[in-house]
């Protein structure tokens, strides 16, 4: 895994999704060196880099051109991206033009959630996995009702993440937000 601290990181661009995360969200994607792999939202690439390092081509989506830029540094930075292709648009608009999708990880939706999540189950092959994160208690509602309405049977857990620093006098544990990781498979 890599370390939160070694990523570049902007003002203006979510992320990266901190490591407890990114390792949860590998172990439920269940990722291949075969897996065809979308990142929408991609922020600054913290879940495109974990991808880039174990699937066989990830795409990483986002809206914000200086997201786009971050995370391509970051690629750069560990060594990866020979297979990544950055696209810069909104999630929607660029599922379009993507075939055969086997992860779609949705971490950023820019209020087309439901409209992504149509595009992806169009595009998703058979036994697909469609990974959400979402720290807003609407996006959460929104992403399991678009699901259910789709077929999907889908699964949800929040995570409380909390780092220790250690003090002179003790262990004081800082929680970072908590988010909700959610997943389904295609049947």
């Amino acid at each position: 895994m890599l370390e939160d601290k070694d990523f570049f990181k902007s003002c203006d661009v979510p992320g990266p999704t901190k490591e407890a995360i990114r390792a949860i969200i590998l172990y439920k994607s269940d990722v291949s060196n075969t897996d065809k792999v979308v990142d929408c939202g991609c922020g600054t690439g913290g879940i495109t880099c974990e991808f880039s390092q174990r699937a066989r081509e990830v795409i990483a989506i986002d809206t914000n051109p200086e997201a786009i830029e971050v995370c391509g540094k970051n690629l750069e930075k560990f060594g990866l991206g020979d297979n990544v292709t950055l696209i810069n648009d909104n999630g929607s608009n660029a599922l379009k033009d993507i075939d055969d999708i086997d992860i779609a990880i949705v971490g950023g939706s820019g209020r087309e959630l439901e409209d992504i999540l149509d595009e992806v189950h169009e595009k998703l092959n058979p036994k697909g996995r469609i990974i959400i994160t979402a720290i807003l208690v609407d996006t959460k509602v929104e992403a399991i009702n678009k699901l259910k309405q789709l077929g999907y049977n889908p699964k949800i857990m929040e995570v409380n993440v909390s780092n220790g620093r250690v003090l002179d006098r003790g262990i004081m544990m800082i929680s970072e937000n908590p988010i909700a990781i959610i997943t389904a498979k295609k049947r």
